[in-house]
C-alpha cells in the first residue's frame, strides 16, 4: 500500500499518482508524510515539494497553498506548481539572480509593499531554481 498524492493548481493537475513518501514546505518548516499519517490540514509556503513514488525523488515547485492528509490520501491545493523536469534550469538561475538583485535594491526602501513583493518574487524564483536542480 502507498499514499495517493494529488497536486492541484488552478489551471491543471500537476501530480496524481501513488507515492511512498512526500515532503512538503509547510509554513512552519518541512513536513514529511508517510503511510498511516494522522489526519492533518496545513498551510503551505512557497517552496519545493518532494515526492517519492519509488526510489527516486521528484521535485515540484509549489507557490503556496494548503495540504490535507486523510486516510493515506494527500490532497495539495496550490496557487501554482511546476514539476522540476519541466523548468529550464538556466532561465530559473537567471530569474533567481534577478530576484536577488531586486530585493537588494529595495532593501533600504521606505515602501514596505515593495519589499514584500520583492521577497515573494525571490521565494518563487528560489523554489523554481531548486526544483530544476539548482543549488541555493
Amino acid at each position: 500500500m502507498s499514499l495517493t498524492v494529488r497536486v492541484i493548481a488552478p489551471d491543471k493537475t500537476v501530480w496524481d499518482s501513488e507515492a511512498e513518501e512526500v515532503i512538503l514546505p509547510s509554513t512552519t518548516g518541512q513536513l514529511g508524510i508517510l503511510m498511516g499519517h494522522a489526519p492533518l490540514l496545513s498551510a503551505l509556503d512557497i517552496g519545493v515539494m518532494r515526492v517519492r513514488p519509488g526510489k527516486e525523488w521528484i521535485p515540484i515547485a509549489l507557490m503556496g497553498g494548503f495540504a490535507e492528509v486523510e486516510n493515506n490520501e494527500v490532497t495539495i491545493l496550490v496557487n501554482g506548481a511546476e514539476r522540476g523536469e519541466t523548468i529550464d534550469k538556466e532561465a530559473a538561475r537567471e530569474a533567481f539572480s534577478q530576484a536577488q538583485e531586486r530585493l537588494e535594491q529595495v532593501q533600504n526602501s521606505e515602501n514596505r509593499q515593495e519589499k514584500i513583493q520583492a521577497t515573494q518574487a525571490l521565494k518563487r524564483a528560489r523554489a523554481r531554481f531548486q526544483a530544476a536542480g539548482g543549488m541555493v
